[in-house]
């Protein structure tokens, strides 16, 4: 009882990180320059992992180098320009379209790298994922661009990859998600920032408004959320923490429909709850995985994950 206790605690808490990511469309379009995608994402991910490194005050050691820019190259660096391109260059939601196939993304990297075989189950319910957010954020208007596909495609596998490494390699001995996060956070605003001001040259000018936007994208929807996240995958099985991701364009739809005065369809509303089905549905673990990935969950005062270890985006356009 106390152990289902716990996992519904982790998932609640873990759920947080794709609701608060829900919000990066409103706080982008309402208080952020426009056309600074690189910009936003070196401003959401460096001054957080810079912060996150002060406090903690760890560096990481040996191999723990390399590993720290593989995955801030797979989780920020790579992921938040690809998913800002695919944004620009695609219609009417198609990049959250494309991001909601993360699930099925790590269920074939979790069946490789974590020695998983994905199960009907969790395809048929991956897919349903896709279907409900298609449903909710697609719109018939916009023809297809090539390279906005393949920047969608590539940041949704960018993330998936992210995930599956993350738990495959865990963490050092006594290093906890906070420290882990911002590694990753800084390893990745690192990699970004050189591409924006070759691409979009010098800062723009910021006001009072642009400030408060890029301060709560920072703390909240960058620091704290992939903090939570990257605690969600110490603690769960990979494919359970990908089928929260769904919830990020939902979230960016209720928030449209509160704040931002849109309307939300019949249509729309079905493919909610088709979403959020499979959001629940991918939370479950049959007993006999549940029980593995209770022995390889790890703490900062536990070893790293093994590597047969058991087992993401969706961002409403803008994660």
């Amino acid at each position: 009882m106390k152990r289902t206790q716990s996992r519904i605690a982790t998932v609640a808490l873990t759920a947080l990180a794709p609701i608060s990511w829900g919000s990066t469309y409103a706080v982008t379009t309402e208080f952020l320059p426009a056309d600074r995608p690189l910009f936003t994402g070196m401003m959401r991910a460096l001054p957080a992992g810079v912060a996150l490194m002060l406090a903690t005050r760890r560096l990481p050691r040996g191999s723990w180098w390399w590993k720290a820019v593989v995955l801030g190259a797979l989780n920020i660096g790579a992921f938040f320009p690809l998913l800002f391109l695919a944004a620009y260059r695609l219609p009417g939601g198609m990049a959250a379209v494309i991001g909601s196939l993360g699930p099925l993304w790590v269920a074939g990297l979790a069946a490789l790298f974590l020695g998983e075989r994905p199960s009907l189950r969790t395809l048929l319910t991956g897919i349903a994922a896709a279907l409900g957010v298609s449903l909710v954020v697609l719109k018939a208007t916009g023809a297809l661009d090539a390279v906005g596909v393949v920047a969608g495609v590539a940041s949704s596998v960018s993330m998936a990859a992210g995930t599956v490494f993350t738990k495959r390699w865990g963490r050092p001995e006594g290093v906890g998600p906070l420290v882990l996060t911002g590694w990753q956070l800084t390893a990745g605003g690192l990699l970004i920032a050189p591409v924006a001001f070759l691409i979009e040259g010098a800062p723009p000018a910021l006001d009072g408004r642009n400030l408060a936007g890029y301060l709560y994208l920072a703390l909240v929807n960058t620091a704290v959320a992939y903090w939570l996240w990257f605690r969600g995958i110490g603690r769960l099985t990979a494919t359970s923490v990908t089928f929260l991701g769904p919830l990020s364009p939902l979230t960016a739809a209720v928030i449209g429909w509160a704040a931002l005065g849109q309307a939300l369809t019949p249509l729309q509303l079905a493919g909610m709850t088709v979403a959020f089905g499979a959001t629940l549905a991918g939370q479950y673990v049959p007993r006999a995985r549940a029980a593995a990935a209770r022995t390889e969950t790890f703490t900062s005062t536990e070893r790293p994950a093994r590597k047969g270890s058991t087992d993401v985006m969706a961002g409403a356009a803008r994660r």
